[in-house]
């Protein structure tokens, strides 16, 4: 199964106190969270592109060498939302992998189960279980314990067919709706079975300076 790779790369990850966008970080290997993150669709044969939604100039200051012909430049918008909008624009795989640029560590199996997924279905995303018990609160009081055995933490990649999550990125537009992750909107606009696949806790999302190793 062919798709393109949107790698959501443009936000200033301020709770890094870093002073510069945080997918330019180096871990320990020296190799940016940014490079970690596009890695596996770069070596992924059935990946068509990898399209990055980051400032262009400071990509090629940061990551500096000869670009692959697979990676295409996306402007960053004012919100994560319209970002992925903007990278979907220049999409043109079927299917489409959405993925957090601060997302580093995601591991071919994990890739590999996604892919499978996607073979019949029309969306999917990488989710694990929740270790701790989850409430819902409103101004300050529970109000709702979670069933623990049905919650599970969203992860990346997120998968869909490209022209249905362009809809929904479209009718979120007209309606002024802004979602939690990408599914959020194929769930609120489109009549599909999003489909679960099993991830890893260590396919996390570097957000505090804690998170990098």
């Amino acid at each position: 199964m062919k798709y393109s790779a949107v790698i959501v790369a443009a936000g200033s990850g301020s709770r890094m106190n870093l002073g510069f966008n945080k997918v330019y970080a180096r871990l320990k290997d020296g190799r940016t969270i940014l490079e970690h993150s596009m890695s596996l669709f770069l070596a992924d044969p059935d990946c068509l592109q990898v399209v990055v939604v980051t400032e262009a100039g400071t990509y090629r200051k940061q990551i500096p060498g000869r670009l692959t012909g697979k990676i295409t430049f996306a402007h960053g918008g004012d919100t994560r939302q319209q970002s992925v909008y903007n990278g979907l624009l220049c999409a043109i795989g079927e299917t489409v992998f959405i993925h957090d640029g601060a997302r580093p560590f995601l591991d071919q199996e994990s890739l590999e189960k996604l892919k499978e997924a996607m073979e019949t279905a029309d969306g999917a995303l990488l989710t694990v279980p929740c270790k701790d018990t989850i409430k819902t609160v409103q101004d300050g009081v529970v109000m709702h314990t979670v069933e623990r055995s049905v919650a599970r933490a969203a992860q990346t990649p997120q998968a869909f067919r490209t022209d249905d999550i362009l809809y929904c990125m479209e009718m979120a537009e007209k309606t002024g709706y802004t979602g939690t992750d990408d599914c959020s909107l194929a769930e609120r606009f489109l009549n599909i079975a999003i489909i679960a696949v099993d991830g890893k806790y260590e396919n996390y999302k570097i957000t505090t300076p804690e998170d990098l190793r």
